[in-house]
């Protein structure tokens, strides 16, 4: 009802993690996600994002779609739920599933007509993201016309490594002031907001939440000390979390929720990911040990 109404309002200067799904080799751990659900449920988040690339939502099945869903529905009854669509047929199972919001993968053909097509169902976040990750580099053009449909409440822009390119989109999106640009630079998240994001959707905010939780608040209450301070700590949980190979930062961070003791060690598996090692484990629990001893 609100955030049908506003959902800009009831995203601004909010974090919006997207959660991972934890599996035990290739069975998810329902268990461990409820668990997860009710610890997020604790956390200062606006909502969370389901079915989004650090969601494996495209990977998953529609059955196993469904069961994430639900859990996060029901731990997070008052929050926002983002849910990634990759066709309005996932849309309107996020919609049946009672999320609030679609998260638009990017596309190559008929871009504007594909969130036209999901804007039928939610109401849609576009989405801007590297194309290493399987983004589409679109083009200032096809960005306002994006941003003027009605339907479209704003974008999330994720380029990993490009200042330059978050630069470029964030000038385009202040052409269109009623919509709300949203940070996905899990490397860069401090700076992104100084160039004008007012909310992060983010895969780096399925761990140490509070933190990044924090870092927006601060920036939001003009308190710049707590925000230059959070804003090395989470920088350098990312140069962690999301070092080469990048894919690989989906499993790293599963294992920095098992290392705050969210979920069990044994239910920490990406199927998805690359090769890892066992020192890549370590550095991310010590990361996450770091980060928690500098807020002490």
């Amino acid at each position: 009802m609100g955030l049908r109404a506003d959902p800009v309002r009831r995203l601004e200067w909010g974090l919006l993690p997207a959660v991972p799904v934890p599996f035990r080799g290739r069975a998810l751990a329902e268990d461990a996600q409820r668990a997860y659900a009710r610890w997020m449920a604790r956390q200062p988040v606006a909502g969370v994002a389901v079915w989004a690339h650090t969601g494996r939502g495209p990977h998953l099945s529609a059955d196993e779609r469904r069961c994430v869903l639900a859990t996060w529905r029901a731990a997070l009854s008052d929050k926002v739920i983002v849910a990634g669509a990759t066709s309005p047929t996932m849309a309107q199972e996020a919609k049946a599933g009672g999320a609030d919001l679609l998260l638009a993968f990017p596309q190559r053909d008929d871009v504007v007509g594909y969130h036209e097509a999901l804007g039928r169902e939610l109401p849609v976040i576009a989405f801007y993201l590297y194309e290493a990750a399987g983004g589409v580099p679109y083009d200032d053009a096809t960005l306002h016309a994006i941003l003027e449909l009605p339907r479209v409440i704003g974008i999330k822009v994720a380029t990993l490594d490009s200042a330059v390119t978050f630069q470029r989109i964030a000038a385009l999106a202040r052409a269109h002031p009623g919509k709300l640009l949203i940070t996905g630079e899990d490397r860069f998240l401090g700076y992104s907001v100084l160039l004008g994001a007012r909310a992060a959707l983010i895969g780096m905010g399925a761990a140490l939440t509070d933190l990044q939780a924090e870092l927006l608040a601060a920036y939001a209450r003009r308190d710049f000390a707590t925000f230059l301070s959070l804003t090395s700590l989470c920088d350098a949980f990312g140069a962690t979390a999301f070092a080469a190979p990048v894919e690989g930062y989906v499993q790293r961070m599963l294992w920095a929720l098992a290392a705050e003791g969210v979920v069990p060690d044994d239910a920490c598996d990406d199927p998805w990911r690359p090769a890892l090692g066992a020192a890549e484990r370590d550095a991310v629990q010590q990361a996450v040990r770091e980060a928690r001893e500098a807020r002490r």
